[in-house]
C-alpha cells in the first residue's frame, strides 16, 4: 500500500465522493441480491413443488425464518388471486430490484469518474511543477525523451492500471464482503469452506502476479529509451540525413522497439491470465461447495431451497472475484509506473528560497564572486574565482571550450549554487534573495535561441507578460527585429513553429534579444549569442547587443573575440581558473593565452 501513498494522498479531499460511492455500491449489491433471492424458493412454490403455507410462521430472523415468512406472503397472494398474479408480482419485484441495482451502479460510475480525473490532474500538475522547480543540473543527467515518457506514458499507465481500477479496488472487495456475509448468514457450515478456500485462491493469484511489477518497470524503461531515440532523431534529422545514418538510427530504434515488444508480450500474457485463472478457481470452489452442500441436503441438515439460494448467491461472487484479481494485476503493473514518477517527484530541490529570503528590488552597486569554487560530482569546474562586476560595466569571459565560462555565468542567476565561497549582489549573498526577485533583475540570451511554438509577439511577451503592443514593437526595433517581422504576412501574430523553425538563425536570436529588452533588466548575460551565426546575421545581432548593453551591467561570454574587444574587462579562463584579466590592449601586450586565442582567430 505504501507505493500507492501518493494516489491515496490525492484522494484525501475526495472523502465525500468516496463515501457516496461506497454507499451506492452497497445499495447496488443489496438490490442485486434481493432479485436473486426472490427466484429459487418462490419459483418452487409457484410451480407446485411445495405446498402453500396456510399458517403465518412466527417471526424468526434466521435465513429459514425469513424465507418462510416470504413464502407465507406469496402463498397469501396465490390464495387471494392466482398463480399468474403472484408470478407477475415476483417478476415485478425482480424488475424493480434490477432497475435500482443498475441505477445505483450508474451513480457510482458518475461518482468515480471525477475522482479518477481529479487524481490524474493533480498528478500531472505536480509533475510539471516539479520539472519547473528542479535545477538545470538535474536535466544534464536525464534523457529528455525519458522524462517526456514518464510524463505521458507512465502517467497513462497509472491512469488505466491504477486509478482506472480504483472502481474495482473499492467496489469489488465491498461486493465480495457483502456476499460473504449473506452466505455466512445463510449457512455458517458451508461458509467455513469459503474462509479456507478463498484465501488459498488469493495466494495463488498473488504468486502468479508477483513478476508483473518487474516486467512493467522494464517495459516503461524501454519505452523511455524509445522516446529518447525519437527525440534525438527529430532534433538531429538534418545530420541523420546528411550522413546517411538512417540505417544506424533505424537499427537503434528497432532494437529497443523489438525488446519492448517482447517485454510487453510477456507482461500481457501474465496479466491476461488473471481473469481465466480466477474464474477457474472460483468454479473449483463452487464445485466443492456443491459436493459438500449436496451431502447436507441428502441428510436433511439443510433445506433444498436454502441450498439453492446459497448456490445462486455464491455464483455472484465469481465475477467480482475476477474483476478484483484483474484490478490487482493491473495495480501491480501500474506500481512500476508510480515508482518511475515518484523518482522525479521525490528528487530534492536543492536550489530554493531561504526561510527569510529578501526581495531584490533593484541592482545598485556590483556583482561579486569571492573565492568561488564549483564542482559537479567529483569534477572540479571552477576554482578560486574572484571577480567584481561593477554596475554599468561590461565584463567578457573568454577561453577555450570547457574552461568554465557558461558555468560561471549560470552561478549568477542561481541555476547552480557555488560549492564554496560567496556570490554577492550589492554586498549580500544571493542565497538571501528570493529566486524570483533575483532572476527578475536579469535578462539572459543563450547561444542556442530558445523559442516556443507561439506567435512572434507571444515569444517576446515572455519577457514581460501584459506589456502593450507599443512596448513589444519598441523591443523589436531595439533588437533589430522589426524589419523582418514587418515582412511577415501576419506581422507579430506570425506563428514561428516548433523551436522557431520557421525563422532563420539570426531572426531567432534577435527575437530572444527582443524578449530580454522587453524585460528591461539592469543585468544582462550573453552566452555566446553570436557564435553560430553567419557574418551578416552576426552583425545585425551584435548591433542589437551593443544597443541593448548601453547603460546596463553586462556579462558576455564570447567565442568570437572581436565582439568583446571594447569590454571594460576581459576575463580569460583556463581549466576553471582565471588565467588572465584586463582590457583588450593589456591582454594583447601580455602575449599570453588571450593573444594566442586572438592569433588563432586571425583577429587584427
Amino acid at each position: 500500500m505504501k507505493r500507492f501513498s501518493r494516489i491515496l494522498f490525492y484522494l484525501r479531499d475526495q472523502k465525500g465522493n468516496i463515501g457516496l460511492y461506497i454507499l451506492f455500491s452497497l445499495l447496488s449489491v443489496l438490490f442485486s441480491l434481493v432479485s436473486l433471492a426472490m427466484l429459487g424458493p418462490f419459483l418452487q412454490l409457484l410451480f407446485g413443488k411445495e405446498k402453500l403455507l396456510e399458517v403465518q410462521p412466527p417471526v424468526n430472523y434466521s435465513v429459514n425464518g425469513i424465507l418462510q415468512y416470504l413464502k407465507y406472503f406469496l402463498s397469501s397472494i396465490i390464495r387471494e388471486y392466482n398463480e399468474v398474479y403472484a408470478l407477475a408480482a415476483v417478476c415485478g419485484i425482480v424488475i424493480v430490484s434490477i432497475f435500482f441495482k443498475n441505477l445505483f451502479y450508474y451513480i457510482t460510475m458518475r461518482l468515480v469518474s471525477p475522482i479518477r480525473n481529479h487524481v490524474m490532474t493533480r498528478l500531472r500538475a505536480d509533475m510539471f511543477a516539479k520539472i519547473l522547480d528542479l535545477p538545470i543540473g538535474y536535466f544534464t543527467e536525464q534523457r529528455k525523451g525519458d522524462i517526456i515518457s514518464r510524463m505521458s506514458n507512465d502517467a497513462n499507465e497509472i491512469e488505466w492500471s491504477v486509478v482506472g481500477t480504483l472502481e474495482g479496488l473499492m467496489r469489488e472487495p465491498l461486493t465480495i464482503l457483502i456476499i460473504l456475509s449473506v452466505l455466512v448468514f445463510i449457512s455458517p457450515v458451508l461458509s467455513l469452506f469459503l474462509l479456507v478456500l478463498l484465501p488459498l485462491t488469493g495466494f495463488i493469484i498473488g504468486r502468479v502476479s508477483r513478476s508483473l511489477k518487474a516486467q512493467s518497470t522494464a517495459a516503461q524503461e524501454s519505452l523511455g529509451s524509445l522516446m529518447s531515440i525519437l527525440d534525438e532523431t527529430l532534433l538531429g534529422l538534418r545530420v541523420v540525413k546528411a550522413f546517411t545514418a538512417e540505417k544506424l538510427m533505424g537499427a537503434r530504434f528497432y532494437a529497443v522497439n523489438d525488446e519492448l515488444n517482447h517485454i510487453k508480450n510477456k507482461l500481457n500474457f501474465r496479466r491476461d491470465l488473471a481473469s481465466p485463472l480466477s474464474e477457474f478457481l472460483g468454479v473449483a470452489v463452487l464445485s466443492v461447495i456443491l459436493w459438500f452442500g449436496g451431502k447436507l441436503v441428502f441428510t436433511n441438515s439443510i433445506g433444498a431451497d436454502t441450498f439453492i439460494t446459497y448456490i445462486v448467491i455464491f455464483t455472484q461472487i465469481i465475477n467480482p472475484a475476477k474483476a478484483l484479481s484483474t484490478a490487482f494485476y493491473n495495480a501491480q503493473r501500474g506500481s512500476a509506473a508510480i515508482e518511475r514518477i515518484e523518482s522525479i517527484l521525490r528528487t530534492p530541490v536543492l536550489i530554493t528560497d531561504s526561510p527569510n529570503a529578501k526581495t531584490l528590488n533593484s541592482f545598485t552597486d556590483s556583482i561579486e564572486l569571492r573565492n568561488v569554487n564549483f564542482s559537479y560530482g567529483d569534477a572540479v569546474i571552477l576554482s578560486n574565482i574572484n571577480l567584481r562586476i561593477k554596475k554599468g560595466t561590461t565584463v567578457a569571459l573568454v577561453g577555450s571550450s570547457g574552461s568554465g565560462k557558461s558555468t560561471l555565468a549560470d552561478l549568477i542567476p542561481r541555476f547552480h549554487d557555488v560549492s564554496s565561497g560567496e556570490l554577492l549582489i550589492d554586498g549580500i549573498n544571493i542565497k538571501e534573495y528570493t529566486l524570483e526577485s533575483l532572476r527578475g533583475q536579469m535578462g539572459i540570451v543563450t547561444q542556442e535561441p530558445i523559442l516556443f511554438n507561439d506567435t512572434i509577439a507571444g515569444n517576446i511577451l515572455m519577457g514581460k507578460p501584459g506589456a502593450s503592443q507599443q512596448q513589444v514593437q519598441q523591443a523589436a526595433e531595439i533588437a533589430n527585429a522589426a524589419k523582418f517581422i514587418a515582412q511577415k504576412d501576419e506581422k507579430f501574430e506570425t506563428n514561428i513553429g516548433d523551436r522557431g523553425s520557421k525563422l532563420s538563425g539570426g531572426e531567432r536570436q534577435r527575437l530572444t534579444i527582443a524578449r530580454a529588452v522587453l524585460k528591461n533588466p539592469p543585468i544582462l548575460i550573453f552566452d555566446e549569442a553570436t557564435s553560430s551565426l553567419d557574418t551578416e546575421s552576426e552583425r545585425l545581432v551584435q548591433d542589437a547587443i551593443n544597443h541593448v548593453m548601453q547603460n546596463r551591467t553586462s556579462l558576455v561570454i564570447a567565442h568570437r573575440l572581436s565582439t568583446v574587444r571594447h569590454a571594460d574587462e576581459i576575463i580569460v579562463l583556463d581549466k576553471g581558473r582565471i588565467a588572465e584579466r584586463g582590457t583588450h590592449e593589456q591582454l594583447l601586450a601580455n602575449n599570453g593565452i588571450y593573444r594566442r586565442l586572438i592569433d588563432m582567430q586571425e583577429v587584427k
